[in-house]
């Protein structure tokens, strides 16, 4: 990596308050648990995998979402709706703890939805958000990577892009043969060790010719010039519109596109093995069930069944 141009200026930007959450997806990989139940719903203990992205966007100050969805994720919006009849039946048992959760859900934020229609890829779900969007820059957080709530990467992005202007996308170093999973970097420093410019990217690279082992992850905060970027952005690959893409022709057009680099704990959802993972972590830090889940584990773990 060499060294980059001094920062681009930002000047006065309004900040971003607004977040995109795509979840259009068919949730192949878990079926056939997915067949009936969107994959965004599955729990990761006792709460949506979902719902830790809403907290996440909401606690980073962005308390205005908008989700694009598909046929099949009406479970979505009931989730994240009032459910009187249940939150009767709860305040009638005295069921406080419960209760307080079940409206915790339908308060989180000003949630709207809009149907991507037939899925296009990445990119041309960013684009349903358009009109929502607007000029803002936005954000728009994947529903299948859970960033831990001590780690707050979406703050830091909002920080670097109100400083620098232009985009910024996580960037998370992985092993060279996993980065054909991935949008791969190619960057230069800055003056700041977690903050890289990034001078091209590429969508899903094979590892023997990859420019680099930084992968992006999924979280994004963009200028609302990569609308016009996706429109005139052709099928990549998978023969879809990639948001990978859409970013690259904004660095070709020079506009300043950096990458926080994320160093801390990220659960992907989207892989089984990975959901398994995240639900043994996070659930053995509860206060409520983890110190009788961690001696069953531990005690599991050393041959005791």
């Amino acid at each position: 990596m060499t060294q980059a141009a001094p920062p681009h200026t930002a000047g006065q930007q309004t900040p971003a308050r607004k977040a995109v959450i795509p979840v259009a997806g068919l949730g192949t990989r878990f079926l056939p648990a997915t067949k009936a139940v969107p994959k965004e719903l599955l729990p990761v203990v006792d709460k949506p995998a979902l719902q830790y992205i809403v907290e996440e966007a909401v606690r980073a100050g962005l308390a205005e979402l908008l989700m694009v969805t598909g046929r099949g994720k009406d479970a979505i919006a009931d989730h994240f709706d009032r459910q009187p009849e249940l939150e009767a039946a709860l305040e009638k048992k005295g069921d406080a703890a419960r209760l307080i959760a079940v409206k915790h859900a339908s308060e989180l934020a000003k949630i709207h939805f809009v149907r991507q229609g037939e899925p296009q890829g990445l990119g041309h779900a960013v684009l349903q958000a358009a009109s929502y969007v607007g000029q803002e820059t936005f954000a728009v957080l994947l529903g299948d990577d859970i960033i831990d709530s001590r780690d707050r990467l979406l703050e830091r992005m909002l920080d670097v892009q109100q400083r620098r202007g232009g985009s910024v996308v996580a960037l998370l170093e992985v092993p060279r043969q996993d980065i054909s999973k991935y949008g791969c970097a190619t960057v230069d420093r800055t003056d700041e060790d977690d903050v890289l410019a990034l001078s091209d990217v590429v969508e899903k690279p094979d590892p023997d010719s990859a420019p680099s082992t930084l992968a992006v992850i999924g979280r994004y905060v963009l200028s609302p010039t990569i609308f016009a970027a996706l429109r005139d952005t052709p099928p990549g690959s998978g023969g879809e519109i990639q948001l990978t893409d859409g970013i690259r022709a904004l660095i070709r057009a020079g506009e300043p596109v950096h990458g926080v680099v994320f160093r801390g704990r990220r659960y992907d959802t989207g892989d089984r093995v990975d959901y398994l993972k995240a639900v043994v972590r996070l659930a053995v830090e509860r206060e409520d069930i983890g110190p009788e889940f961690r001696t069953w584990l531990n005690g599991f773990v050393a041959g005791g069944g």
